[in-house]
């Protein structure tokens, strides 16, 4: 046996061990979900046809000809029967783009499909694109809302790391071949935008983060609303803040929706990301908000405090201390599936209820912005477990 052939061999086999197995659910200590054991995508789980020249004529020695660093922040939808993942999968080169993996049950055995997506080009070309939510819109179309990258054409000479997010927006009916509709036009930057599944009024309804620069929010007040007339020709004419920033909380730097809201019988349910600044950087964590059914952009409840934050493995990657999720699945019975990333790094899956979702929004008590109010909620609950 050759060297190619002992290389490919040891390759199949290594990667055969992660495609089949088996995840475990392990409740948190909350109550409120259970992690399950092992990512769900990693750059193990990349197809080899997509990392090497499997040819022995031009690649003898089985090199790598394309390196994948990270498998995270994924779009999500059950979609004819099939759990379906939009990965943002990032090469050796800092190049995000979007693959489609498909599970039997969710939380394991996730294969990704022949070919990564193509999303065409509009206006100028996209330098990167990635954190894609997928939507399966009142209008039949599913849609994929993702960051647009580009390098800001006024930064001053030498400087090439400044950077203008837009609001990419591209649609499918199959997963496989995409229409590039134009970017969200915005008087300030936008990542992190997400559409309702729901015509609102008539219109397309939009959850925005408005930022003054690519980082920093600045001025921007947090997770926004705006109407669309036309998503062929998106524009953000009205704003308003529906979810605030706060002094002194978990997302007293920025925050941003996460996957499109799920619309149960007590209100539009929400899961977001919040960031604050710490010795060690920027902490990412997720929190959930309900909105109003009748006006989605009423919030009715929001615990105080993240609902998951990083926790040992998932704190270590390419940007540490960071839990970001932006797909989300419901099932018949009411599980849901929560995919979420692990610093930049891997996709992981947590799996919960809808019950106990609204059970811990309605019956946690809010952020009271204040040391004596959080000892205040702890003596209320003391105060009731001893009137048992």
């Amino acid at each position: 046996m050759n060297v190619f052939e002992k290389r490919l061999n040891s390759l199949k086999r290594q990667q055969d061990a992660i495609l089949n197995s088996n995840n475990v659910p392990i409740e948190d200590i909350s109550g409120w979900f259970s992690r399950y054991s092992n990512p769900v995508l990693t750059p193990g789980h990349i197809p080899l046809d997509w990392r090497y020249d499997l040819n022995p004529a031009t690649n003898p020695r089985l090199l790598q000809r394309y390196g994948f660093n990270a498998v995270f922040n994924s779009g999500a939808m059950f979609w004819k029967g099939r759990y379906l993942l939009a990965a943002r999968v990032e090469g050796y080169d800092r190049k995000s783009f979007f693959a489609i993996a498909e599970s039997p049950n969710g939380t394991d055995h996730f294969r990704f499909w022949e070919r990564p997506v193509s999303i065409p080009e509009w206006g100028e070309q996209t330098t990167n694109m990635y954190d894609m939510r997928l939507v399966e819109h009142q209008d039949g179309w599913i849609y994929g809302i993702f960051c647009a990258e580009r390098k800001d054409p006024s930064a001053p000479a030498g400087d090439l790391s400044s950077a203008i997010a837009s609001a990419g927006i591209a649609r499918t009916r199959d997963l496989v071949d995409w229409e590039r509709l134009p970017d969200l036009e915005s008087r300030s930057q936008q990542r992190n935008v997400v559409l309702h599944p729901e015509f609102v009024d008539g219109k397309y309804a939009f959850y925005t983060r408005p930022q003054d620069g690519f980082i920093d929010a600045g001025n921007g007040g947090g997770i926004g609303w705006t109407l669309v007339d036309d998503i062929t020709n998106a524009r953000v004419q009205k704003e308003i803040i529906v979810n605030k920033r706060h002094y002194h909380t978990i997302k007293e730097l920025k925050n941003g929706e996460g996957p499109a809201p799920l619309k149960t019988a007590k209100g539009w349910l929400h899961l977001a990301h919040g960031v604050r600044s710490c010795a060690a950087g920027l902490r990412y964590v997720l929190y959930l908000y309900v909105t109003s059914l009748e006006e989605p952009w009423r919030v009715i409840a929001e615990p105080a405090g993240h609902f998951m934050a990083p926790q040992d493995e998932e704190r270590i990657g390419d940007v540490s201390n960071v839990l970001f999720a932006n797909g989300w699945i419901r099932r018949d019975d009411g599980t849901i599936l929560i995919y979420y990333a692990s610093s930049d790094s891997l996709l992981h899956v947590a799996s919960t209820s809808e019950d106990i979702l609204l059970d811990y929004c309605f019956n946690t008590a809010p952020d009271g912005f204040s040391s004596a109010a959080s000892v205040k909620t702890i003596n209320n609950i003391i105060t009731r477990n001893r009137q048992m």
